[in-house]
């Protein structure tokens, strides 16, 4: 059956511990042939670095073959609309990766191709990077369960798929946001759900030394997102107070690690020399999103006549 990742609600604990499983394992094994003779189409409204390299990358190294699908080419809902655009690559590959500015042109995506959809990004959820964020804290600190991890910063779309994926594998969340700038209140009901099943808590406040108390990891993201830029020296101003600095991670344990998704803007929301901190675990998450990424495509859209380790 099709089986899309739309949201990191799309995932049970279990399988979100396989897939860190499994890219462990092909991150120090290899990766075997699993995608031979699949075809994805990357459908992307945004420009991206990570994320395009990386799902290319991945792809290739599964034995499979991506097709890089610009805004300029397809215009999805412009030129043609985002129900006839589904339908079309439906014929075509057996899958589709797509980055768009709209959770809603996501869904509808999804709801109308008959093959499975990732989500590489939308303005709700950025499931792929939580995912390859818990993969990485695993890597570090050996376990999930029982540890803190504090988002300082703007309830985005990073922030809502770490709280939902945080809650389901038992950690806490706690986040420092501004008034207004908290996650969506739906993101936070479901996260509580979450919580509620793997013992896990969840916490809001203002004051960012107090979310980063006793932290096991400090993250943070941009202020502006794309398609915010207008809101830039607004946003600038409103979260003022929420740089992440040597000092704000003092607030954390000692042996805290900090993290971003990039692209990082030194001196906004972090400090110009933070990503060079001993702590700083950055790139490694910027790795991990090619390991990760592949262990999910290996669960969507493998080669049923090759066997998975």
């Amino acid at each position: 059956m099709k089986k899309d990742l739309l949201s990191i609600a799309d995932l049970e604990r279990k399988q979100i511990e396989h897939l860190i499983e499994q890219a462990g394992h092909m991150k120090t094994e290899g990766s075997p042939p699993l995608l031979s003779g699949r075809t994805l189409a990357l459908l992307f409204e945004k420009p991206s670095l990570r994320t395009k390299a990386s799902f290319e990358i991945a792809i290739y190294q599964l034995g499979g073959y991506g097709i890089y699908l610009s805004p300029e080419e397809v215009g999805l809902g412009k030129r043609e609309s985002v129900t006839d655009v589904a339908r079309v690559l439906s014929r075509y590959v057996d899958g589709i990766v797509a980055r768009t500015f709209s959770q809603k042109t996501l869904d509808s995506l999804a709801s109308h191709s008959s093959v499975p959809v990732i989500n590489a990004l939308s303005d709700l959820e950025h499931p792929c990077q939580a995912l390859s964020d818990l993969f990485t804290i695993y890597e570090k600190k050996g376990r999930l369960s029982g540890l803190t991890l504090a988002f300082i910063g703007d309830g985005n779309n990073v922030a809502n798929s770490l709280l939902l994926s945080a809650c389901l594998v038992g950690m806490n969340f706690q986040l420092a946001s501004p008034s207004g700038y908290y996650v969506k209140e739906e993101v936070l009901n479901q996260g509580r759900e979450f919580a509620a099943l793997s013992g896990s808590q969840i916490r809001l406040t203002n004051d960012p030394h107090e979310a980063a108390r006793d932290a096991d990891i400090v993250y943070t993201d941009v202020w502006t997102s794309m398609g915010q830029e207008a809101e830039g020296a607004k946003r600038r101003l409103t979260f003022s107070d929420y740089q992440v600095d040597n000092k704000l991670l003092s607030s954390a344990k000692g042996d805290a690690l900090f993290m971003h998704p990039l692209p990082a803007h030194r001196g906004e929301e972090i400090s110009a020399d933070l990503l060079d901190n001993p702590r700083s675990i950055v790139f490694d998450q910027a790795e991990n999103r090619l390991h990760l990424q592949k262990a999910l495509l290996v669960k969507l859209l493998s080669n049923p006549k090759v066997p998975v380790k």
